[in-house]
């Protein structure tokens, strides 16, 4: 049985400006991963300056943190097998003009900082972040009919 994994996707104010959660959101649905938490919210300086720290002392910290209190971001935490390795092909490079076509950033985006989207980097920082901007009540299970056809009888 393969284990699955919870990981965070955060649309940020660059695509939500740009009208692009709803085609966001469907890649990922149509990949097969399971959204298990979902809402827009506003974030502020405290929330960025911890989920940003690792960046503190770089001098484009201060703009990280304006870009991404531009505007309200929709949080969400995607499900699946290898979820936060899948999720994080699916962002593409960091640097929009690198990012391979077919990917997220590969097809909406031209910049290093507005970059679309976030994606937790390791099972790790999956469980930070998501402790950080959900409370247990934000999360749901339930079973999707689905799944047979998703996985192998051996993967799930």
């Amino acid at each position: 049985m393969t284990e699955f994994e919870r990981t965070l996707v955060i649309i940020k104010p660059s695509a939500v400006q740009r009208g692009l959660i709803g085609e966001i959101i469907t890649r990922f649905e149509r990949k097969g991963l399971h959204i298990s938490a979902l809402k827009m919210f506003a974030l502020n300086e405290e929330i960025c300056d911890e989920h940003y720290s690792h960046h503190s002392d770089k001098p484009y910290f201060p703009t990280i943190v304006k870009s991404m209190m531009a505007s309200p971001v929709v949080l969400m935490c995607l499900e699946g097998k290898k979820a936060i390795e899948v999720v994080r092909m699916m962002a593409g490079t960091t640097n929009g003009c690198n990012a391979a076509p077919g990917t997220i950033r590969g097809d909406y985006c031209l910049s290093y900082q507005e970059n679309i989207i976030h994606a937790s980097d390791s099972r790790e920082s999956a469980e930070e972040e998501l402790a950080r901007l959900f409370s247990k009540e934000d999360f749901f299970e339930y079973d999707t009919p689905l799944k047979p056809f998703l996985y192998s009888e051996d993967e799930v």
